[in-house]
């Protein structure tokens, strides 16, 4: 295999997934192994995870030595993890890359989850030869994103957690938010159009992309808001994450 392929690894609040990624064309060459989180989330446990599951992919590809791509939900410096989201508060200033690195006995690339899913975007899916700026946004639990700008990533943008009418917005426009307090799709798309509009006027971008499994029905909710950007759906949901991350192994192997 040559080094169009990678492994990427999407670590998750409640699931860790990877498998290998031909990144000629972004698609898959093995199947999709996913493996619970462990409770607590704690650092050691979540390396022991992704052992298991990186030797359950390598096994399963008979790719033992690719290289290995790693997003997490987290600000990442230098391999270190800056923030925790939906996992254990001990991998906050944590040298993770180098963590993983002892623990897998294998060199890894260790990026923000949204990054991924952004960089994923741009190679493979909707943003891919779009010109200018472009800003992902994951509506899930919370709300991640991504900015490119002619299709360079610029890293680790938290602008989920703008504050919007004196709160972090992120409370308000995540999908999670909608499901808890059991919005309707028009209610929830008031809450969105105030987000984007408040990010179309801090930064002018070219084009929006929502990604995040809500995002399988954009049509619920997208046509409802009114913005001069145009707002589309990511087209790589559960695997952008994999992608991006095998994407951006490849890209900075020494």
């Amino acid at each position: 295999m040559s080094s169009t392929t990678a492994i990427g690894i999407d670590i998750g609040g409640t699931g860790i997934k990877g498998a290998v990624v031909d990144l000629s064309t972004g698609t898959l060459l093995s199947d999709r192994v996913k493996l619970p989180t462990p409770k607590g989330g704690r650092p050691a446990d979540i390396v022991d995870t992704v052992k298991d599951l990186l030797k359950t992919v390598s096994d399963k590809a008979a790719a033992p030595d690719l290289p290995v791509g790693i997003c997490f939900p987290a600000i990442v410096k230098n391999g270190h993890t800056m923030s925790a989201a939906n996992v254990s508060d001990k991998w906050i200033g944590l040298a993770a890359e180098k963590l993983f690195e002892k623990g897998l006995g294998h060199p890894i690339h260790f990026v923000n989850d949204a990054d991924a899913a952004g960089y994923a975007e741009s190679q493979f899916g909707a943003a891919k030869g779009v010109p200018g700026v472009v800003i992902l946004t994951t509506l899930g639990t919370g709300v991640g994103t991504a900015l490119l700008n002619d299709g360079i990533l610029v890293p680790n943008t938290e602008l989920g957690h703008l504050q919007i009418d004196g709160v972090d917005y992120e409370t308000r426009a995540a999908y999670s938010a909608k499901e808890r307090e059991d919005l309707s799709w028009e209610k929830w798309a008031g809450r969105l159009q105030k987000y984007y509009s408040t990010l179309e006027a801090l930064f002018s971008p070219d084009l929006f992309i929502v990604g995040g499994g809500v995002s399988k029905h954009h049509q619920q909710f997208l046509p409802l808001l009114n913005l001069k950007t145009p707002i589309i759906p990511a087209v790589h949901r559960n695997n952008a994450g994999i992608l991006g991350a095998a994407a951006l192994a490849v890209k900075n192997r020494a």
